[in-house]
């Protein structure tokens, strides 16, 4: 272990190093196998016992090919883009290059290659010490290679909105009309692409605020979206949601917890402060799992309460 040791660096070995010392393949890959070195890609092993987390492996992949580009929903999660029903931790690693040839998955390596002729410097950015796709571009491929509405227009609310993302707070990454301009005509995807796109708003909270507001869309249901209200105290609030008409505020709890009594205090006392508000009558509250899961039962009562 201490021969092939000395040829790693930060606990990689990248396997051209070892050849370049005298080993041969067989010899290379029986001692690797024998001694517990974790495959990363091809070319590249990990120290028995070194912890390779998503972001490292990335940084390994790009050491061998410097033309791999970190894109769609590794971007994303470099950049704290949330994406519908996804993990904080890519399933997939992907990148992007402009050099021609096969792309697809290796799924023994969970590793995904697009190859686009559509990729020039002002796409790439560097994020982590890792050269990453910008967030327009990030998002522009995300909503292209959406399989849904729904997880389009969440993608393309979390970069457009302020939000609090994995514990860190960020200022709103991307503008509409960059996205517009990224969707440029003679890619593929690019007509659905723009018809989502005229569904977002940079208002949105949350993942679940977005969906709910798609479900409400669908039921011609058009509240505002944050409109900023005063107490009689004088404090300022946003609710998710106003159907100003009707006085009628609809509030959607992320899947968040509370974490402390504190917050959970703070949070009761925000609802409780709603019904302050001159323009509230009334307030309805939903959590994200009513949203995805039940959306008829919260149309339906919403549209209930409308009637009254």
């Amino acid at each position: 272990m201490y021969e092939l040791m000395r040829l790693a660096r930060g606990g990689v070995l990248l396997t051209v190093r070892a050849y370049e010392a005298g080993w041969s393949r067989g010899r290379l890959r029986g001692r690797l196998r024998r001694e517990g070195w974790q495959p990363i890609w091809r070319g590249a092993w990990a120290a028995p016992g070194k912890e390779v987390d998503w972001r490292e492996r990335a940084r390994i992949i790009q050491l061998l090919r410097p033309d791999l580009v970190c894109s769609h929903v590794t971007a994303a999660a470099l950049h704290r883009i949330e994406r519908l029903n996804s993990s904080e931790i890519p399933e997939v690693l992907e990148f992007t290059t402009h050099r021609p040839g096969p792309a697809g998955i290796s799924t023994r390596s969970g590793i995904r290659v697009h190859s686009t002729p559509f990729l020039t410097e002002a796409d790439n950015s560097v994020r982590a010490g890792l050269r990453v796709t910008t967030p327009p571009r990030t998002v522009a491929d995300l909503i292209r290679a959406a399989a849904s509405r729904e997880e389009a227009v969440v993608a393309a609310d979390s970069a457009l909105a302020r939000r609090t993302v994995q514990g860190v707070r960020r200022e709103p990454l991307v503008r509409q009309e960059q996205l517009a301009d990224e969707l440029i005509p003679r890619r593929p995807g690019t007509v659905r692409a723009r018809a989502w796109l005229r569904l977002t708003d940079p208002a949105a909270g949350s993942p679940a605020e977005t969906i709910a507001r798609l479900h409400m869309h669908d039921a011609g249901l058009h509240p505002e979206s944050q409109p900023p209200l005063r107490t009689r105290s004088g404090r300022t609030l946003h609710p998710d949601f106003l159907f100003r008409e009707a006085g009628l505020a609809v509030e959607i709890e992320g899947y968040a917890f509370h974490g402390t009594r504190r917050a959970h205090e703070r949070d009761i006392a925000r609802f409780n402060a709603l019904t302050d508000c001159q323009e509230v009558r009334r307030v309805l509250r939903f959590t994200a799992t009513d949203v995805f899961r039940h959306p008829e039962r919260v149309i339906g009562t919403i549209r209930r309460a409308l009637e009254d």
